[in-house]
């Protein structure tokens, strides 16, 4: 989830739900987004190996667990939160873990302020909170380094009291023009994302 649209995370849904779904699991794809971008993508690729399912609906939470089966994750891909509160609130309250991918980019790291306030409101409204992360998106590098703009969003996000996940993805037309095409996630940093998560779950 993201304040803002174009940050990808439409993108990070689609290869996430791929890497698990290599990885051996047996996810769910929800597209929350009204522009259905992730179930369009699934159609131009010929399907994809797991269900995807639409639901741009302001009670998501309610509804989910009425497709889930005997799926091991739930991937859900939020619309922007500026034009679409109802839908990412209630995925937020739906979903464990809260992932937001991040450009390394002053513009990017500016918005992160109203982001943090919306978790706070969204805590108060769970049973249990939610974990949460940002990932670097479209990064110069493609693994964490030690100094330049990568590190230096990095630092600041840690600063703002955010967890940035080890993982960070490098910008590569790889990810950038895959919109539409079958997935293969082995090799990505997409399958140490998933790997990550997996991890973070398992420590919880």
């Amino acid at each position: 989830m993201n304040l803002k649209p174009g940050v990808g995370k439409t993108t990070s849904a689609v290869w996430l739900a791929h890497a698990l779904h290599e990885s051996g699991m047996t996810p769910l794809l929800v597209d929350g987004d009204p522009a259905a971008s992730a179930l369009r993508w699934s159609e131009l690729a010929g399907g994809f190996p797991f269900p995807v399912i639409a639901l741009p609906v302001g009670d998501v939470h309610r509804r989910v667990n009425d497709f889930l089966g005997d799926r091991q994750a739930v991937v859900l891909d939020a619309p922007q939160l500026e034009d679409h509160p109802r839908i990412t609130r209630s995925i937020m309250r739906y979903a464990g873990e809260w992932i937001v991918p991040v450009t390394p980019a002053p513009i990017e790291l500016d918005r992160m302020a109203p982001i943090r306030g919306e978790m706070a409101d969204v805590q108060s409204l769970r049973a249990e909170p939610a974990r949460s992360a940002v990932l670097l998106n479209r990064t110069n590098r493609p693994d964490a380094t030690r100094t330049g703009p990568d590190a230096d969003a990095r630092e600041a996000l840690t600063e703002q009291g955010f967890e940035v996940l080890h993982t960070q993805i490098a910008r590569l037309d790889l990810y950038a023009q895959s919109f539409g095409n079958p997935v293969q996630a082995k090799g990505s940093a997409y399958m140490d994302f998933a790997e990550e998560l997996i991890k973070r779950q398992d420590e919880a």
